[in-house]
C-alpha cells in the first residue's frame, strides 16, 4: 500500500543515544545508531521502498523520562524538540513531530507541549512512560492528581498523547530473567499498567476528549478486556472511574501496529475496537520498514480497513489533511 503514515517512529540525539543501546546486542547497535541519528539519506530511503508517504518523529526512549534532575530533562527537552522541528522543517511533505516531555514538573510539561503545537508545528506528544524525578527509585505515574491539569491542556490543545513503552519501575520479579525486561514482555506490561491506571482513576471522566495512544496493537489489553471489566465488577475495593475499562479504551484510546506484525493479533484487535482506531505504525528504527510494510501491505483485512489503518485514521487524528 503506498501513502501509509507511521507514528511509532523514532530518532535520538548524541544525549539519549544510550538509553537505548543497552537491549541489543553490538552488531545491532551500529545499524540502530547510525539509523536513530539520520534523519535526511536512509530514513527517506526506507520510507520511499515500504511506502510510507509520512513519519511522526518522536524522541528515543526512555531518555527524558529517565533523568532524574528536572532542569537537566528541561533543557534535554528543548533540545530535542528544537532539533526535530529542524528536521520536520527541511520535509514537511515527509515528517511531522511528537513533542518530547520531561514530565517531572507537569506545568513545565504543560507549557512545553503548547510550545511545540502552537509554535513548532508539532502534532501531539510521545511520552516514555513513567518519570523518575529526584532519584530512580521514585517512578512517577500521570493519572495522579497533580497531573491532571496537564492533562485539562492537552485536551484543550486538542492533540494525542502516545504512552511509549519502557522498563518496569519494580524490577524485583525479573531477577535472574533480564530478557524478559524489555520489548519481549516487560515494556507490554508496564505501559498496559500504567494505562489501566489513567483509565481506572476517572481522568476520562473529567477529561472525555483526551486521546492516548498505545503501541504494539495495545500492550496486550484489547485481549483482556472482557476478564478485566468482569473483575472490576466483582472487586470490594473501590473503583473510582465511572465506566467500564473497555469503555475508556474503545472510546478514549487509538492502539498502533508499531512492532507487532501479527494478522491473528491484528484481526483480534479490529473486532474489539473496530478498524477506526487502529493506527500503521513501524516502530522504526528497532523494527525493520521492509517486514513491517510486507506484512501490513499482505495481511488479510480488506481493503477499507487497510486504508483505514494505513493512512486515513492518522490523516483525521492528527490533522493532516489530505
Amino acid at each position: 500500500m503506498q501513502g501509509k503514515i507511521g507514528l511509532e517512529e523514532h530518532f535520538a540525539l548524541e544525549g539519549t543515544l544510550g538509553d537505548s543501546e543497552k537491549f541489543v546486542g553490538p552488531q545491532t547497535w551500529k545499524i540502530l545508531r547510525r539509523r536513530l541519528l539520520d534523519f535526511q539519506s536512509e530514513r527517506i530511503e526506507q520510507m520511499d521502498a515500504t511506502g510510507l508517504e509520512r513519519m511522526l518523529l518522536s524522541l528515543n526512549a526512555p531518555a527524558l523520562q529517565a533523568i532524574t534532575d528536572k532542569g537537566e530533562a528541561g533543557e534535554m527537552m528543548r533540545r530535542a524538540n528544537d532539533a526535530m522541528a529542524e528536521h520536520v522543517a527541511r520535509r514537511p511533505d515527509r515528517f511531522s513531530g511528537l513533542a518530547a516531555l520531561a514530565m517531572h514538573d507537569p506545568d513545565v510539561a504543560a507549557r512545553e507541549l503548547e510550545r511545540c503545537v502552537k509554535d513548532l508545528g508539532f502534532r501531539g506528544a510521545l511520552v516514555n512512560g513513567y518519570t523518575q524525578n529526584a532519584s530512580a527509585d521514585n517512578a512517577i505515574y500521570y493519572d495522579i492528581k497533580e497531573y491532571w491539569p496537564f492533562w485539562a491542556e492537552v485536551e484543550r490543545l486538542d492533540v494525542p498523547f502516545y504512552l511509549h513503552p519502557r522498563e518496569p519501575s519494580q524490577l524485583r520479579a525479573y531477577q535472574g530473567h533480564p530478557w524478559l525486561i524489555g520489548p519481549a514482555y516487560g515494556f507490554a506490561a508496564e505501559t498496559a499498567l500504567h494505562a489501566l491506571r489513567l483509565m481506572g482513576s476517572g481522568l476520562f471522566d473529567q477529561y472525555p476528549r483526551l486521546t492516548v495512544i498505545l503501541g504494539h496493537l495495545g500492550e496486550g489489553l484489547p485481549y483482556n478486556l472482557h476478564r478485566t471489566d468482569q473483575r472490576i465488577g466483582w472487586s470490594p475495593m473501590g473503583y473510582p472511574a465511572k465506566k467500564k475499562i473497555s469503555e475508556y479504551f474503545c472510546e478514549n484510546f487509538y492502539i498502533t501496529t508499531a512492532g507487532n506484525f501479527r494478522t491473528q493479533a491484528l484481526i483480534n484487535a479490529i473486532l474489539e475496537v473496530g478498524a477506526d482506531r487502529i493506527l500503521y505504525s513501524t516502530d522504526y528504527p528497532f523494527e525493520e520498514a521492509t517486514e513491517a510494510a510486507a506484512w501490513f501491505d499482505a495481511a488479510s483485512i480488506s481493503e477499507p480497513d487497510r486504508r483505514k489503518i494505513g493512512r486515513t485514521n492518522a490523516q483525521h487524528l492528527f490533522k493532516l489533511g489530505n
